[in-house]
């Protein structure tokens, strides 16, 4: 016999099925939340799944993230430019950090923004601890990572090298008009009409 608690959990299941085969078809992924390692295996996952369903109809990424752990942007970033399906991204509440960078892996006519989305740019932290000479090698390692990063956002925004890294140096909040003056979006849109 099946009691209440049972069919509310087998209800619960079968719509939240119905959910995900109606989100695999619309196409869009959610990148909402932290950046980390789990968060980045589910979204590569979807990319690749989407991507073998059909290499030509677009996938649509609406991203709210305060950042996280970089390596793990640079996986969804690298995994975006790797498949061949075409990739637009809608930023919305904010998209800070690691969301940045996830932000800039599609070419800037595909950036999108919804009308009330900040944007952060800033260099990498990271937790240092350990002895002397293990610092030292985190410090370093951390440069390079804020080197590199800082090359992505002038690649991608047009900005100077020199600009981004001198921006960088502290929290850079961005309105959305802003953000499109930087060169990180090409666009506000208020509807999926915007760009279908």
């Amino acid at each position: 016999m099946i009691d209440n608690n049972d069919k509310e959990e087998m209800n619960r299941n079968l719509l939240s099925g119905r959910i995900e085969a109606n989100l695999f078809r619309s196409r869009f992924i959610f990148i909402i939340g932290e950046i980390e390692v789990r968060l980045a295996k589910l979204v590569v996952g979807q990319l690749v799944a989407l991507s073998h369903e059909s290499s030509h109809d677009p996938i649509y990424i609406l991203l709210s993230s305060p950042g996280g752990h970089v390596e793990s942007g640079d996986l969804i970033h690298d995994m975006i430019k790797f498949i061949d399906s075409p990739v637009y991204m809608i930023g919305s509440g904010w998209v800070a950090s690691a969301g940045t960078h996830i932000f800039l892996s599609v070419p800037k006519e595909r950036r999108f923004c919804l009308e009330n989305t900040r944007f952060l740019i800033h260099e990498p932290s990271g937790g240092i601890g350990g002895c002397a000479t293990d610092i030292q090698i985190q410090a370093r390692e951390i440069l390079k990572m804020r080197d590199r990063l800082a090359k992505i956002i002038s690649r991608e925004t047009g900005q100077s090298f020199e600009k981004v890294r001198l921006d960088i140096d502290r929290d850079h909040w961005m309105s959305a008009q802003d953000a499109i003056e930087y060169g990180l979006l090409s666009r506000v849109i208020r509807h999926i009409s915007d760009i279908r």
